[in-house]
């Protein structure tokens, strides 16, 4: 009598990519990529940490931009698991932390409702990360005792209450916000912060080609168009973002030439 042959499913692992620098990699991190035969990463995974790889894994790129998902959400998750149910043990890459803006949490109910084993390894965030690069205080005792986080492509982005997020002892961190910087100057303003709030926008944070911009948020949108800002990049809003910074507005206008 035949027996069916033996087999285990694999482990999907949820893996923060930090901020871009690949010594900003967790040890768990760089130790899964090295080792891990299959990579599903986004596209605004550095190259360097995917030179990381062992030369034999396959690299399969999900990338998405705001008016190209090269692979919908639904079918990663299909990838994932299928893969996964086949035996094979996977590192889903992700920039920044997998569970800040990097729809993990839905990969991961995808795997658990599947029966999919998966761990998830948290990496240094985008926000936190781009920070520290432009020497950023995100809390500050003389200015800053509360940090929020947003997405600035979310659906329904007119109709949100946005009040009191930012603004007088508090900052406000904006992922995704380039495209739709207009929009969110305008609302900020129109939900009550002052047109000469700072802001800063770092561009390629913790890469070579890394920028800090500067303007009140009424000039934002100037802003970003002049300086032709595109992702990766955040946009921080209060009064942290005014402490002083000579070397980095240096930096920023050495940039600019």
């Amino acid at each position: 009598m035949a027996h069916a042959e033996s087999f285990s499913a694999g482990t999907v692992y949820l893996v923060g990519a930090g901020p871009g620098d690949p010594d900003l990699l967790t040890l768990r991190a760089a130790r899964l990529i090295a080792r891990a035969g299959l990579i599903v990463h986004d596209g605004l995974v550095d190259p360097a940490i995917l030179a990381l790889a062992r030369p034999n894994a396959e690299l399969v790129s999900v990338a998405k931009s705001r008016a190209n998902h090269t692979m919908p959400q639904d079918a990663i998750n299909a990838l994932l698991v299928r893969e996964a149910l086949a035996g094979r043990d996977i590192v889903r890459l992700k920039g920044g932390d997998p569970l800040i803006f990097g729809r993990g949490g839905e990969e991961a109910e995808a795997c658990r409702a599947a029966g999919v084993a998966i761990e998830i390894v948290p990496g240094i965030s985008a926000a936190i990360g781009a920070a520290a690069a432009a020497q950023i205080p995100l809390t500050h005792r003389d200015n800053a005792s509360i940090v929020t986080f947003v997405a600035g492509q979310c659906k329904g982005l007119s109709d949100q209450d946005w009040a009191g997020l930012a603004g007088r002892g508090r900052t406000l961190v904006i992922y995704m916000g380039v495209k739709t910087a207009p929009q969110i100057a305008e609302k900020l303003m129109e939900d009550g912060l002052a047109p000469d709030v700072p802001v800063a926008v770092v561009e390629n944070a913790n890469r070579a080609a890394m920028r800090v911009l500067r303007a009140p948020l009424a000039g934002l949108p100037a802003l970003v168009a002049r300086q032709g800002v595109k992702s990766p990049a955040l946009i921080i809003i209060g009064d942290v973002t005014a402490r002083d910074n000579t070397a980095l507005e240096q930096l920023a206008l050495e940039a600019q030439e």
